[in-house]
């Protein structure tokens, strides 16, 4: 049986030992790599290319779910975590398995013998890691940073860095306050997980930080645009018109 490479991304040693403690006995996985964060975390991934990664959830720098996020191609995942919270959206992610800490040897067995069986199966992830993402639902809370991936670079954007989200096709194009980036994502996404104080849907491909508009112009018989503190002028539906309007008084 070809061995299976795999990578054990989780910022306590302790954790780490276990993980390698319970994985002696199984002749058939390969340690190749651990790690201590996130940003090492993909940057090994991306370089090594596994067959399957161990990933704890909450870790400094970049968590879990966003080294996930950024993802070009994704191995087979069993996450491990102290937080029951995000069960649900790991499997949405299509991880083979949740583990939550502290875990019993039998049980972190059987999750390796479910991603075992797949890799071996040749029925493993094979869907990009961003269409496996918009399958996520919607978390508890609105987001307070974004994750672009620019080539081997990663940045990390505040919300509050945002000036607006404008749809491309099949991505959204970020502006913000240190210039703009690409994103394979959907407006959907920043509409319902940006803070509704904050931000508002003006048009189908515009969704705008209120602070950042100036005055809402008319625009020929019955159309507006919005004026922003920077200059641009986006075109406000009827809708978002109306929206502005009533809400928030524009």
């Amino acid at each position: 049986m070809e061995k299976i490479r795999t990578v054990i991304i989780e910022d306590e040693a302790p954790a780490r030992d276990i993980i390698k403690f319970y994985l002696q006995e199984l002749d058939y996985i390969e340690v190749i790599a651990e790690c201590a964060d996130g940003f090492t975390g993909l940057k090994t991934i991306s370089s090594l290319k596994p067959d399957l990664v161990f990933l704890d959830i909450q870790m400094p720098r970049l968590t879990g779910i966003e080294l996930v996020e950024v993802l070009t191609e994704k191995p087979e995942i069993i996450f491990t975590t102290a937080y029951d919270q995000f069960a649900i959206r790991a499997f949405e992610l299509n991880a083979v398995d949740y583990l939550l800490k502290p875990f019993q040897k039998r049980r972190f067995l059987d999750a390796v013998k479910k991603a075992a069986d797949k890799i071996q199966s040749g029925s493993g992830n094979k869907e990009p890691a961003s269409q496996i993402l918009s399958k996520k639902p919607d978390p508890v809370s609105p987001v307070n940073r974004i994750i672009v991936r620019k080539g081997n670079a990663i940045s990390l954007i505040p919300v509050d860095q945002i000036r607006y989200v404008e749809a491309q096709d099949d991505y959204v194009m970020i502006h913000h306050s240190g210039g703009k980036a690409l994103k394979q994502q959907t407006m959907k996404f920043y509409e319902d997980n940006l803070s509704k104080t904050d931000f508002v849907r003006i048009h189908r491909s515009y969704i705008v930080r209120v602070q950042e508009i100036k005055r809402i112009e008319p625009y020929g018989k019955e159309n507006h645009v919005a004026v922003l503190q920077s200059g641009d002028k986006l075109p406000v539906s009827r809708s978002g018109f109306r929206q502005l309007k009533d809400e928030l008084n524009f």
